[in-house]
């Protein structure tokens, strides 16, 4: 029976569609997702780091994994730093007796040396328990204003990823990606109009689709531009 990810008492959990399913992998990007999905393996890569800009869809990735984990009955712990650096470092203390540890947004804590520090120990205890590591930030290790040298070290110790962001040929692909797992058909022309007409973020079309699928459903339509423009007030 797949085991419930870790959670940490501070309530932080894991979106429900931030699934591999779920992500639309362009050609680009399609080594990293293949290295992320094995990793649990016995051959997998123990350490992994995702860089890329903003809405490249890191954090997706990295709950992504952790579900992964989950449904193998691995445990797992997702660390969204921008929302939890504020506190200190408690969280990673035995972290090495779980599975997988997914560290997100790691530029939010660089520069401060408890936090440095604790991530350079929980480094060491998790390679010397066997355990696997993904972390994300928005630049490369190398590039990263790391304070201490050690830690600098550690990040360069894993195979790096680029996450690259979508053209617009691979942005449609990944909406009509999410319409279909909500049941919804999205012909080519309803979702270039949406790509053009709506929100740069992906994560942002996403919710655009969420509020099409309740309106489509109430009204019984099918997706056309003209429902769009209704349904979205665009």
């Amino acid at each position: 029976m797949s085991q419930v990810p870790a959670q940490l008492p501070l309530g932080v959990g894991l979106r429900d569609d931030a699934t591999f399913d779920s992500y639309y992998a362009s050609a680009a990007n399609a080594p990293l997702v293949e290295s992320l999905m094995h990793q649990g393996e016995p051959d997998g890569e123990p350490f992994l780091f995702v860089w890329g800009g903003a809405g490249t869809g890191k954090s997706h990735l990295l709950q992504a994994a952790c579900h992964a984990a989950s449904d193998a009955d691995r445990r797992s712990l997702y660390l969204p730093l921008a929302d939890l650096g504020h506190f200190p470092p408690l969280m990673l203390e035995d972290i090495e007796r779980l599975d997988l540890v997914a560290i997100d947004d790691l530029d939010q804590v660089l520069g401060r040396k408890r936090w440095e520090e604790g991530l350079f120990h929980a480094f060491n205890r998790l390679r010397d328990a066997g355990k696997r590591l993904v972390i994300s930030a928005r630049a490369a290790p190398r590039q990263l204003p790391v304070a201490l040298p050690d830690l600098s070290s550690r990040l360069s110790w894993g195979v790096t990823f680029h996450l690259h962001p979508l053209d617009d040929a691979d942005r449609l692909g990944a909406l009509k990606r999410r319409a279909a797992i909500r049941g919804m058909q999205l012909p080519d022309d309803v979702g270039r109009y949406i790509l053009h007409r709506g929100p740069r973020e992906l994560s942002d079309l996403c919710r655009a689709l969420e509020t099409l699928d309740k309106a489509s459903l109430s009204a019984q339509r099918k997706l056309t531009i003209p429902f769009v423009k209704t349904a979205l007030n665009w």
